[in-house]
């Protein structure tokens, strides 16, 4: 199956309560590359890609872990891009 890649915004109390670094090793446990990162508006920003089993599980491990923090998630596929290697936070 090929690859799938995700473009996801998370709203509500993501940011200072290790969003991203558990969003790191959750998307790391499942081998996916991307990025997470901080959003000035306040949000978190995430492109995750991998086997469409595993971004689907990432996302609902994610979702599970910090449900009740998230208010709203934005999520549509978007083209895979070669250039991830790896998932790591940016700035």
């Amino acid at each position: 199956m090929k690859d799938v890649a995700k473009h996801v915004i998370y709203t509500g109390r993501v940011q200072g309560v290790g969003f991203r670094f558990t969003t790191e090793r959750i998307a790391r446990r499942y081998e996916l590359v991307g990025f997470v990162k901080n959003l000035p508006t306040g949000q978190v920003e995430m492109v995750v890609q991998g086997h469409p089993d595993d971004v689907n599980d990432c996302l609902r491990d994610i979702s599970d872990t910090f449900g009740r923090g998230i208010s709203d998630i934005k999520s549509n596929e978007i083209p895979v891009d070669p250039r991830y290697t790896n998932f790591g936070i940016t700035f």
